[in-house]
């Protein structure tokens, strides 16, 4: 507001301020309270239509986190001593008992191959892929129990990395071995993270820079400290699906349990600091609990 509005000519027809009144003061007084009272309303308008929408995109509001992974049960497995029994029925009923000699001698326990089969008919993950990631969820749960990392987190990280290990025409063989090895693009900072060498090429075959490698894409410096012999082969291979996804597992719970949606977040963020990677990954493991929960 202009004092011009409250004036008047003086005599030599020049503007002069007009004499306020205690009214007139009140007056603006409450024309400005009335302003700031206005100002006030449609803020909290906007912030509760703002918010409504949230709620409506992102159940739980805006202090919600996005999406995280599914909590599915543990796998079924069959105990060494079965394993066992059942080598000792097919012993009883072949003519070449040598061709089947020490094929229950691993004292690992094994998913249960009904299970896999099933599951991955469900899902489309192929069963040795399957295998793996399943017994990655058993072995995790029964070293660290609190940690609540389930198979299909792990398995959505290998479908986004490798597509199981198939990545570029490669195959999983019997034995899980990803045949050709699936070496990633050279991280030398040109569009990717710079990592210089750290390996000599050992598994990577570069000297100059570091690549990501395995079904479950493991840079060499990571795979150096977390490296698992899942199969008890005597070798941590990353080219090896069981081996990749146990240290897959291990690498994931060491940022905490997984068992809420934040500590879930912050495990998959931990494998790629990148949240776009984090919500694709919740979408695909929470697809494959459908689909094995429909089962």
């Amino acid at each position: 507001m202009s004092w011009d509005d409250d004036s008047d000519a003086d005599e030599y027809g020049e503007q002069r301020r007009a004499r306020t009144t205690g009214w007139q003061i009140a007056r603006r007084v409450l024309g400005y309270a009335g302003l700031l009272t206005g100002v006030v309303a449609l803020a909290v308008g906007a912030v509760f239509a703002v918010n409504a929408a949230g709620i409506a995109a992102r159940p739980g509001g805006f202090s919600a986190p996005p999406a995280h992974g599914a909590n599915v049960a543990l796998p079924p497995v069959i105990a060494p001593a079965e394993r066992v029994e059942q080598a000792d029925d097919r012993l009883a009923t072949t003519e070449e008992p040598a061709e089947v000699s020490g094929s229950a001698a691993s004292p690992m326990p094994r998913v249960d191959p009904g299970w896999t089969s099933r599951v991955a008919a469900a899902t489309g993950i192929p069963e040795r892929a399957l295998s793996a990631y399943a017994f990655a969820h058993v072995s995790i749960a029964e070293e660290q129990p609190e940690c609540g990392l389930d198979w299909t987190t792990i398995a959505a990280i290998g479908e986004i990395e490798s597509d199981h290990g198939s990545h570029d025409g490669a195959v999983l063989d019997e034995n899980g071995n990803s045949r050709p090895a699936i070496i990633g693009r050279a991280l030398d900072g040109d569009g990717v993270a710079k990592i210089a060498d750290t390996d000599d090429g050992l598994l990577d075959g570069d000297v100059t820079w570091d690549r990501a490698v395995g079904p479950m894409q493991f840079i060499p410096s990571t795979w150096a400290e977390w490296a698992s012999d899942a199969n008890d082969d005597g070798i941590a291979d990353p080219n090896q699906i069981d081996d990749a996804a146990q240290t897959t597992a291990l690498y994931l719970c060491a940022s905490g349990p997984m068992t809420s949606p934040e500590g879930w977040r912050a495990a998959v963020y931990s494998y790629n600091h990148d949240n776009d990677y984090v919500d694709d990954v919740a979408a695909v493991a929470n697809e494959f609990a459908s689909a094995a929960g429909s089962l």
